[in-house]
């Protein structure tokens, strides 16, 4: 939103509704006391979102919650505590849905302790903004900036002036086209003109009952909604088709943020080719009312309107007035369809709009109307086929005419823009099919009614201790108030500091090239510029090494990725910085052979070193026993970490002795701290890094963050000012790379009952251009590689392949959702093979069983892992369901269910023994209160809570009394990285240490006054010059020997199975998650609310990686996919719409803290459970037609992907495409 749009608005902020300082707002408290908040970062959008829906409307339903959140993103939380929390709003609150119901009733949390909520405390719209805005004197607004003019008009003749005067100005209202032309594509406009006070555009006028109605241009989309909900409740139903399929457009465009102030004018005029309104409002028979200097016309929106990219008829100088929305007659039927990567706040792949009417009392049709978006530079209308329908009576043979004509009529190049040729080309047909069955029904009057099912989670955990023990409780994560306030601090929300500078990089934009020059002379000349950092700026190693390899800081001579960081540009503000970067021009000579895929990679043998390998048993021998031999791939696609907190850092240099400190977000700082001292050439201790916490992180914080900091720090150093850096969600995607893309290849040998005998597993995995942590990742996926399978004689390979990509880096999980879903793949496709169900061949032929060893020879007792699975099956009703979804599937031809059940045995810890480290320092002071200092990072996932819970139980005394300031390498050095859900593990045992100490050294004090307080002992303790200070440190002892392939590279396995069910769209590859089912050993849970919510948002970004979230590159190796509109996480929409997580109760863990375990990793690989629910539904669209046994499909099984896989004749009906000169759009990885 334009700031200048806001003149006379008044801004209510988070901070402005309640803060912890005076009282809280019921929103606020609600998503804190449900544990709806982790890293915080999204919290205060949620809390917005919430607070105007109740602004609204103070008595909500659910459907009223889902969609006031549906324009909200969380990567953290799974959503599903947001929405618990918020239930509690609707006046009927769902059984189940925020409390734990099972050996002890804990309570997550309780209604009954929250506040009401009472509109009539909210804050009132300011009276002197109403006086303001119904003043007479109203005039022209014009705000002046460097480069734009923004010009506000009252009147419309004043604004046709202007339009008259600037015909080249874009008119915004809403902003949501413009706005993000000018931040991401760095269109300049001179001239602005905003007529948003202009009433004329903004009125609603019913024309005649008989016609339809006019609505103003400026008309929001939510308050167009409004006028056709009204219209369709009061008119006649054969006159509301067009009204109702608008309405259901409607609801799908952008979120309801959005809808609030994008317009219709402006959607009509901007005339993007995949717009969800204008196919259906062109059907539609609708018009516009244009106005110009020389009076008014109308033309109708059709055809001959859209004539290209965003280009329409409209003359430079015309105005868009209204559109004229006409009542459907009798015997007519209007209907419009979309299909987007997700459900909600996307946009479309392919939409359209249909109309057909009918000769009175027969099925002849007398005129038809079909508008395609997203297949053509524009909306396009399917006239040949709307002919061949024409004058035709509405049955098969009529249809399949139409068929045939339009695959001729629409065609796409495989280079066309968006790609997913042949995915859009078939929806063209299966859409079509969905109109001609909707008109079957009308022709039968037939209607259908479609439940909103309820989002409902049964959470189970088992009673533990006693309620004054915090330990084992459900303790609201300590920041969850600041988070829902505004109040936490993350590292942009530090005031800025005198002189301080901003900095923005220089990234290559060729994948592999010589650098010829850096012209950087007209970046320096350009207003606020300090000056321009390249590698020759750097005092001291021009180079990083994380895993032995050297990986440079800022490019010399050559780049060997689209992305790759060559220089950077420091500017007073951000945006002289961000302009004087695209200014600086680099001179580039391309380099031969260019390497993107793995396969290219293998050809070239372009591989890190080394390469790893890991066996057991005699594979050939077995091979030639087994009585059945499969050999199949694979392909796993990459993700991107999508953090709420993009990178973030401020690095202030001192005035004396070389000192800098800096503050960002990672989760390694003792990493950012050695890679900053040796790229400035200062000794470590001069550099202390400070990390408040961390908008969510996921591994995407260590080597990069480190990166990034030694570029901010060389330019703090040479300027000698301090310099933030904050990149924006596009440069961060396209820089920081993410998940390794894999390519899974194995040869199988097995037996008749399903028993494996042999398996030969290849991975090749997609490092990217700097080998990072892969090394790390290749061989975490071989060590994981069994997952839950006892197979006899095994063997897996695994190679980092060098590629020009931007490299790949750790991410949740670490190569281990890749591993696995390969496994698992194998194992379906033997199966299939069999005729057997999946989880048969899982758990009766092939589930560890007894004491056993692993293929590196590591002893365990999967006794857990079994009780999982007998649990999981039990609550699943796995038995009851299989045969429903047999019969649902027989029913029904073009909607199929798949249920699946996925095991997992996830090593947690690092697989090197330095890192099993951890160090923690913990003060007592006069008053009793006590501060914390340890080496993790509270990035979401609690850790400061339990750690806060650790030394309450120690020490004994409440939670009120412990604080943790921050995570500064000047009080913990030499930390480790919090990741590999090893955090509280290793920190929690630290601090244990510390507390232990310091509870000895208070004996004393206690003996001699048993019946006194904490804080009169603590008192008396610094009277005997008792040190009430202590150092807690902790390590374990585990190893790995790749030369004698053996080892116990982790101490324990966290162990859980997963069962879902999925109902699948065969037309458009659409899916819904019916049911998840998980059941996990987590030991005994330090804080079960916690837990419960890293097992949730781990499951549903597993569901991203797995069937939504897909990375694109050109075929010149740059990221297609840079931001929210083209790459989608999981939303609101997508939770499963009855989500069970079960604790395994009665679990014990001698190795870690309170017999706990690490859960924040290991449910990531069980979202492959919905992945393979897909497949099972794909398998039964696959037997209609004809199609049996293994086949493939690759991850993420987007709806492009899984429609093709199901290969129904109208996929059969889309000619292949031929090769030819012109490359595809984008690139098929790994």
């Amino acid at each position: 939103m334009p700031i200048c749009q806001l003149h006379g608005a008044a801004v209510t902020t988070v901070e402005g509704i309640g803060n912890t300082k005076t009282r809280l707002h019921p929103v606020q408290e609600r998503i804190a006391k449900a544990h709806g908040s982790q890293c915080g970062f999204c919290t205060p959008g949620m809390v917005m979102s919430m607070y105007t829906l109740l602004r609204n409307k103070p008595k909500p339903s659910m459907e009223d919650i889902t969609e006031a959140l549906g324009g909200n993103l969380c990567r953290c939380t799974g959503y599903q505590e947001i929405i618990d929390g918020y239930r509690t709003f609707c006046e009927v609150c769902h059984h189940g849905t925020f409390t734990t119901r099972i050996q002890g009733k804990v309570e997550l949390f309780r209604k009954e302790d929250l506040l009401p909520l009472d509109p009539t405390q909210d804050l009132i719209f300011p009276p002197e903004l109403i006086r303001m805005a119904e003043s007479p004197e109203q005039t022209t607004q014009k705000f002046h900036g460097e480069r734009m003019t923004w010009i506000s008009p009252i009147t419309l003749d004043e604004l046709v002036q202007l339009k008259t005067q600037y015909p080249q100005a874009p008119v915004v209202m809403g902003n949501t086209n413009v706005g993000l032309d000018i931040k991401f594509k760095g269109v300049l406009h001179p001239i602005i003109i905003s007529p948003t006070r202009v009433r004329e555009l903004g009125v609603c006028v019913c024309v005649c009952v008989v016609l339809g109605v006019c609505i103003g241009a400026g008309c929001s989309l939510s308050t167009v909604q409004s006028v056709l909900e009204r219209c369709v409740c009061s008119l006649p139903a054969e006159h509301t088709q067009t009204y109702a399929a608008l309405l259901g457009q409607l609801r799908h465009v952008g979120g309801q943020q959005i809808r609030n102030v994008a317009t219709l004018g402006g959607n009509v005029a901007s005339a993007y080719p995949n717009s969800d309104l204008n196919p259906i409002l062109a059907a539609g028979r609708c018009s516009l009312l244009l106005q110009t200097k020389e009076g008014k016309r109308r033309v109708p929106l059709d055809k001959d309107f859209f004539v290209g990219f965003r280009k329409t008829t409209l003359r430079p100088d015309e105005l868009v007035l209204s559109v004229f929305i006409p009542i459907s007659r009798k015997g007519e039927v209007v209907r419009a369809f979309r299909h987007a990567p997700r459900k909600t706040n996307a946009l479309p792949t392919v939409t359209t709009g249909m109309r057909v009417w009918f000769h009175d009392g027969s099925d002849v049709v007398r005129e038809m109307s079909v508008y395609y978006g997203g297949v053509g530079a524009c909306t396009f209308c399917a006239e040949r086929t709307s002919q061949q329908v024409t004058g035709r009576p509405w049955n098969e043979a009529t249809l399949n005419e139409a068929y045939r004509v339009l695959v001729d009529e629409v065609t796409l190049g495989v280079s066309a823009p968006g790609g997913q040729v042949v995915f859009r080309r078939s929806l063209t047909l299966s859409l079509f099919f969905r109109f001609y069955l909707h008109v079957l029904q009308y022709l039968k009057d037939m209607t259908r009614a479609h439940g909103l099912p309820h989002l409902c989670i049964d959470v189970h955990v088992k009673k533990v201790r006693s309620a004054q023990d915090p330990v084992g409780q459900p303790v609201p994560h300590s920041s969850a108030l600041t988070h829902a306030t505004g109040e936490a601090v993350y590292c942009d929300d530090i005031p800025h500091m005198n002189r301080e500078v901003f900095l923005s990089l220089v990234t290559s934009t060729k994948a592999h090239a010589k650098i010829i020059h850096i012209d950087v002379s007209r970046a320096l000349d350009m207003p606020g510029v300090v000056d321009v950092i390249t590698a020759k700026d750097i005092p001291g190693q021009k180079f990083q090494s994380f895993t032995g390899i050297n990986e440079e800081v800022l490019v010399e001579e050559e780049v060997t990725c689209v992305g790759q960081i060559i220089c950077a540009v420091v500017a007073d503000t951000k945006q002289h910085g961000k302009l004087a970067a695209a200014a600086l021009k680099v001179t580039y000579e391309d380099l031969p052979d260019r390497i993107f895929t793995t396969e290219e990679a293998v050809e070239q043998c372009s591989f890190y070193a080394p390469q790893r390998t890991l066996q057991r048993g005699d594979i050939h021998m077995a091979f030639q026993e087994a009585e059945h031999i499969y050999e199949g791939e694979i392909r796993v696609g990459g993700q991107e970490h999508f953090y709420m907190e993009t990178q973030s850092m401020l690095v202030i240099p001192a005035r004396e002795q070389k000192e800098v400190k800096v503050y960002l977000s990672t989760q390694h700082p003792t990493c950012a701290q050695m890679s900053v001292a040796e790229t400035l050439g200062i000794p470590a201790n001069r550099v202390s890094c400070h990390v408040k916490r961390v908008g969510g992180a996921f591994g995407g914080k260590i080597t990069k963050a480190s990166i990034l900091a030694c570029i901010t720090a060389v330019a703090a150093w040479k300027t000698e000012r301090p310099v933030r850096c904050v990149l924006e969600r596009g440069e961060d995607m396209l820089i920081t790379g993410g998940r390794h893309p894999v390519l899974g290849k194995y040869k199988v040998g097995f037996m008749n009952d399903g028993k494996i005998i042999a398996a030969d597993v290849h991975y090749f995995v997609n490092a990217g251009n700097t080998p990072d942590e892969s090394v790390l990742v290749v061989e975490k996926m071989l060590v994981q590689l069994d997952n839950a399978y006892n197979i006899p004689n095994l063997r897996g390979q695994s190679v980092a392949c060098k590629t020009n990509l931007p490299s790949s880096t750790a991410f949740r999980g670490f190569g281990v959702p890749q591993s696995m879903v390969v496994i698992e793949n194998m194992i379906h496709d033997v199966a299939m093979t069999l005729g057997r169900p999946a989880e048969e061949v899982r758990d009766r032929m092939n589930l560890y069983k007894g004491l056993s060893r692993t293929h590196y020879k590591m002893e365990f007792d999967p006794e857990n892992l079994h009780c999982c699975w007998v649990e999981c099956k039990k609550r699943s009703e796995l038995g009851r369901r299989r045969p429903a979804v047999a019969e649902f599937n027989r029913r029904n031809r073009w909607k199929k269910r798949g249920i699946a059940m996925v095991p997992i045995k996830y090593g947690v810890g690092f697989g090197h023994s330095f890192l099993q480290q951890a160090a923690a320092l913990v003060h007592i002071y006069k008053d009793g209160s006590v501060l914390v200092s340890h080496g993790g990072i509270e990035m979401g996932q609690g850790l400061h809570t339990k750690v806060q819970q650790v030394v309450s139980r120690e020490l004994n005394i409440p939670l009120s009394l412990i604080h943790i300031s921050e995570t500064c390498t000047s009080a913990v050095p030499n930390t480790n990285p919090t990741a590999a859900s090893f955090g509280t593990d290793a920190n929690g045992m630290a601090v244990w240490d510390a507390c232990q100490t310091l509870y000895k050294r208070l004996e004393p004090v206690r003996k001699k006054d048993p019946s006194g307080t904490w804080k009169s002992w603590i008192a008396t303790a610094f009277q005997e010059r008792i040190s009430l200070s202590a150092t807690g440190f902790y390590r374990f002892y585990l190893s790995m020997d790749w030369q004698k392939q053996e080892g116990r590279p982790y101490t324990y396995f966290t162990y859980a199975v997963c069962c879902s069910e999925v109902e699948l769209d065969c037309l458009t590859g659409e899916y819904r998650t019916v049911r998840a089912d998980i059941v996990v050993d987590i030991g005994k849970s330090i804080n079960p609310a916690i837990d419960i919510g890293q097992i949730k948002g781990a499951f549903m970004q597993g569901l991203g990686l797995y069937t939504m979230e897909e990375l694109k590159f050109s075929p010149s190796g740059s990221l297609h996919t840079r931001g929210p509109g083209q790459y989608k996480i999981p939303a609101v929409c997508d939770v499963p719409l009855q989500f069970n997580v079960y604790l395994l109760p009665g679990s014990q863990n001698p190795f870690a803290i309170y017999s706990s375990k690490g859960i924040g990793e290991p449910i990531v690989f069980l979202g492959s459970s919905v992945f393979f629910a897909m497949k099972e539904a794909i398998t039964a669209a696959r037997t209609d037609v004809g199609l049996s046994g293994p086949f493939p499909l690759r991850t993420p099984a987007t709806p492009e992907h899984a429609c093709l896989a199901c290969n129904t004749h109208f996929n059969q009906m889309i000619p292949k495409m031929e090769a030819g000169t012109s490359p595809p759009w984008a690139m098929e990885l790994p």
